[in-house]
């Protein structure tokens, strides 16, 4: 059985948040578990580069159950039947599972954890199309159906993983990339000339809630939601049992500094998007330069030093469209954020 990761030590570990570049998926893993050894949690790559079916909307969609999807002029659509695209997107998700179990079978000593990547439901709902080309947002009986059918698939998604990583303990990262726009109201619709209805934040909880229960029963030692710093539902994210978010820090406001120190002091973890990669051809940033962007508001909140043992540092943004040196190069940068911050916690 695997160990809960409230049981082990705190300390600041590192992760990156899934996507990564080129279309090499034994490169990547390779380099992210090279990279992202114990403590840190290396994950299974998104390679986007890839094309139709490894992108993170497609590769979510390929676990539903259920319900199939192709690929329109206007994107991915719920269809009937099973289609070439989804074919496609099933074999390279299958493809990288395989590779992992190869690479981890070559390693001397595995990672004690493995990250997973899944599209969350509101932003699932917001990226697929219905039959008449609009988007599944749209329908309440749409979106409830994604979030059963994501629930459902989750089980099977986080069995296979087990079975490549053998004994790990698997953390689960729900993205919510839409959720700002979602929740407000500014989805636009398939025409363009008007916006899709807010959908109300209580079914968002109900949805997430879903959709993690799931993802406990099937094994997940932790899941977070990762979003966006603008208009983050964080209250909903916790009220719906999630152990953590993951949110960029680049222009959190001091409330929601506030909120977040609220739920670390309650246990929960945070993921701190430290790390800013939004133009891969600046250098990155200094190690003290990027510990004092997480240190300087977690003094000033009054919170204790041993209280950052329970963070995470990540890049504020997916890596795909970095080189691979430049992305190895993130990591590595990341790592020694953690190390930076540990020394602070132990004072």
């Amino acid at each position: 059985m695997a160990t809960p990761l409230s049981a082990e030590p705190q300390q600041v570990t590192a992760t990156a948040l899934g996507t990564w570049p080129g279309e090499d998926p034994v490169e990547a893993a390779r380099i992210i578990r090279g990279e992202l050894g114990s403590p840190h949690l290396p994950f299974l790559a998104e390679l986007p580069d890839r094309g139709v079916g490894s992108d993170a909307l497609g590769r979510t969609a390929s676990l539903l159950v259920d319900l199939s999807v192709d690929v329109q002029p206007f994107g991915w659509r719920i269809v009937d039947r099973p289609g070439k695209d989804l074919k496609r997107a099933r074999s390279a998700l299958s493809t990288d599972i395989n590779i992992l179990a190869d690479v981890i079978g070559a390693e001397d000593t595995p990672a004690q954890d493995i990250k997973v990547q899944l599209r969350g439901p509101l932003s699932l709902a917001a990226g697929l199309h219905l039959h008449n080309g609009e988007r599944a947002l749209i329908d309440y009986g749409a979106r409830r159906d994604l979030a059963a059918s994501l629930a459902a698939g989750a089980g099977s998604y986080l069995s296979r993983v087990a079975a490549a990583a053998p004994g790990a303990r698997i953390v689960v990262q729900i993205d919510e990339p839409e959720i700002a726009s979602v929740l407000a109201g500014t989805i636009p619709t398939s025409s363009g000339y008007r916006t899709l209805r807010s959908v109300p934040g209580r079914e968002a909880t109900e949805a997430w809630q879903l959709v993690i229960d799931a993802l406990r029963a099937a094994g997940a030692v932790e899941v977070v939601v990762s979003v966006p710093e603008v208009e983050a539902p964080f209250d909903r994210i916790l009220a719906a049992g999630a152990d953590g978010i993951a949110v960029p820090l680049r222009a959190l406001t001091s409330r929601q500094w506030e909120q977040l120190a609220g739920a670390a002091e309650a246990g929960k973890r945070l993921w701190a998007g430290a790390l800013d990669v939004s133009n891969p051809a600046a250098a990155l940033p200094r190690v003290a330069d990027v510990v004092e962007t997480v240190w300087r508001p977690w003094r000033q909140l009054g919170l204790a030093a041993p209280t950052l043992g329970g963070l995470r540092v990540t890049p504020s943004d997916g890596l795909a469209g970095h080189s691979p040196s430049s992305a190895t190069a993130v990591l590595t940068r990341l790592t020694q954020v953690a190390d930076g911050l540990n020394q602070l916690a132990l004072g």
